[in-house]
């Protein structure tokens, strides 16, 4: 395609780009004040003499054990005033510090964290060592919480290939919930740099409208155990998570939704035809399908929205070797409209984007009303990716007409 939607900005460089002054002073230090996407849980107070130190220092590549280092002093003193709360008994407060440390951590590790596969990793070792203390400590106060977080690793009975043999999964039910109350249960696919640590605004959202929230990680990020390589890999991944909440005699199995965030987004439109009977409807959030893949979309990617560089993360994310593996075989092998999943029949599935995505194009959106069953969409002027804040509001409404009112979504005024 020569003539994107997105117009002069798919030619433009960004001004953050390549500068970590440019990211804090132009995107992320608003970001880390409203602690929105993705300082979300975060305390600003935490965050900026680590910005200005990666500022003096001159630090910008967000890929390097030098970036990373700067985040974890930090982290770690917060680690340290949550014990001595906790060794005072003042839980609520050990909770907070142990919550603002699993945000710095957060931030140290991205922008993107691989699989183990063979014991070995992608991502730095010191990458991998920051995601698993951010687990840790997110869990710490998680599980305080009412109701409590907490994580499950279920048997990954589907595998098949190359696929690993546990899921974990971060799940989130309601108090009063039982086999005599059974609830509505979401399913949060995951996104290429937001795991399932990452998601504690939607399952309080979610979970305070009565539905059970469980969270799982997408192929190629962090520790899924989908063969990333392999493009049906995800179906044996929702065939194991949906009989684990199959399971669960507290789950209302003909109310499951899907709710595919980023990156998970074209899982959750995969996901709306492979799995049409057990899904009542699926959101694919900013989802990517066919032309995000295509050469001449990847070669400015690295140039647009996304904080850091984009291409090198999306190409481990789907098992290729390269950005130029990705860009010569990456559409040819998951393209949803080259495979056949888009003409696919499906249950309700919802489209939202902003219609200035530089990360995914929404062509890939639009691309969809074209095949299959008939979809619903909503598309917001002039914002990025994913169309935040607008998308949310218009998401928990779909989700509620959807669960709760038994009403058609479409229908709504």
């Amino acid at each position: 395609m020569t003539n994107w939607i997105l117009g002069d900005k798919f030619y433009t460089v960004y001004p953050h780009k390549n500068s970590i002054k440019g990211l804090w002073e132009s995107k992320w230090k608003a970001a880390c004040i409203k602690a929105v996407y993705p300082f979300h849980d975060g305390a600003y107070e935490d965050f900026e003499p680590i910005f200005e130190k990666l500022i003096a220092e001159n630090i910008n590549d967000a890929y390097t054990d030098e970036y990373t280092n700067s985040f974890l002093p930090t982290a770690e003193a917060l680690e340290s005033k949550a014990l001595e709360a906790a060794k005072n008994g003042i839980r609520d407060k050990a909770a907070e510090y142990y919550r603002r440390a699993a945000v710095v951590y957060r931030i140290s590790r991205f922008p993107y964290v691989s699989p183990i596969t063979e014991g070995k990793t992608v991502t730095s070792p010191l990458k991998r060592a920051a995601f698993d203390r951010q687990k840790e400590v997110y869990l710490k106060a998680a599980s305080t919480w009412s109701p409590p977080i907490d994580e499950v690793v279920i048997t990954h009975k589907y595998r098949a290939g190359n696929d690993g043999e546990t899921i974990p999964l971060l799940v989130r039910v309601p108090q009063l919930a039982d086999i005599t109350n059974q609830v509505p249960v979401v399913l949060l696919m995951t996104g290429l740099d937001g795991y399932r640590c990452d998601n504690s605004q939607r399952t309080h959202e979610l979970v305070g409208r009565g539905w059970a929230v469980v969270i799982c990680e997408i192929p190629g990020t962090a520790d899924c155990p989908a063969d990333p390589t392999d493009p049906e890999s995800v179906d044996r991944l929702w065939n194991s998570v949906l009989d684990y909440m199959a399971s669960r005699p507290e789950f209302n199995l003909q109310k499951i939704v899907a709710w595919g965030l980023s990156a998970g987004g074209y899982y959750a439109v995969r996901a709306a035809s492979t799995h049409r009977n057990q899904f009542l409807g699926c959101v694919a959030h900013g989802p990517g399908t066919h032309h995000f893949l295509h050469e001449d979309w990847l070669e400015r990617i690295d140039d647009h929205e996304y904080p850091f560089i984009l291409s090198k993360a999306m190409a481990e994310k789907f098992g290729f070797q390269s950005v130029e593996d990705l860009k010569k075989d990456g559409q040819k092998k998951f393209s949803l409209l080259d495979n056949g999943i888009m003409q696919k029949p499906s249950c309700r599935l919802l489209l939202l984007n902003g219609v200035d995505d530089g990360v995914v194009p929404i062509e890939d959106s639009l691309l969809l009303f074209n095949h299959g069953s008939p979809k619903e969409g909503r598309f917001v002027e002039k914002l990025a990716h994913m169309g935040y804040p607008d998308t949310l509001v218009t998401a928990y409404e779909w989700f509620e007409n959807l669960l709760t009112k038994g009403e058609n979504p479409g229908l709504k005024n």
